[in-house]
């Protein structure tokens, strides 16, 4: 699989571009502010990212992307699954946003959700940022990789079940704790006056 072409319309600052990416490695320089960053947003809009009007270029009336990748047999499994039409060897992704937000998407020129580009995308690319390893710093994203590694999903699963069973148990005993206690003390207040009291005498 590769990113064989990418273009934009009137995204962001870019009025136009189409660029075409050859076989093999490819690394694309540039100073702070060149720009790069903008072709990695466009391609994470293509790929089912959030977007809003925002990314319109001032002055234009929608932006509009397109990503053509090399074809694998995981995505044309999904493509066949989902009911794409199936390219040569080619996945052809369409993303447009108008002035209002208003999002549509297509896949091989077929209608599609986002959702679909979405899924579709996790076969497709995988996107690393220079502060990716920053989710290291997170407890949960430690705990995952550790559960991972040790193959203890399925126990952890099991772990997390029993533990909301026994929060469920625990909350209801101290609901039914109260609502007893409540019960007790309305039946205190009802008893008679006669009835016997501590400290006070009976007089028999």
């Amino acid at each position: 699989m590769s990113l064989r072409r990418i273009q934009l319309r009137d995204f962001v600052i870019v009025q136009s571009l189409d660029l075409e990416i050859s076989q093999g490695f490819s690394v694309l320089t540039g100073e702070t502010g060149a720009g790069k960053s903008i072709l990695i947003d466009a391609l994470q809009l293509a790929l089912g990212s959030r977007g809003d009007a925002l990314v319109v270029r001032e002055g234009a009336a929608r932006t509009e992307i397109c990503a053509e990748f090399g074809s694998t047999p995981a995505t044309a499994a999904y493509l066949e699954q989902a009911g794409f039409a199936q390219e040569e060897g080619t996945v052809l992704l369409r993303r447009v946003v108008d002035v209002h937000g208003k999002s549509r998407a297509w896949v091989n020129g077929s209608a599609a959700t986002l959702t679909q580009l979405r899924d579709l995308g996790e076969a497709l690319v995988d996107i690393h940022g220079q502060h990716a390893w920053q989710s290291l710093t997170r407890p949960a994203a430690v705990r995952d990789l550790l559960d991972a590694y040790g193959n203890c999903e399925a126990d952890r699963a099991a772990v997390a079940a029993a533990h909301l069973s026994w929060k469920a148990a625990a909350n209801a005993l101290f609901i039914w704790g109260d609502l007893n206690f409540a019960v007790i003390c309305v039946k205190l207040k009802e008893m008679p006056a006669s009835f016997p009291q501590l400290g006070k005498s009976t007089g028999h």
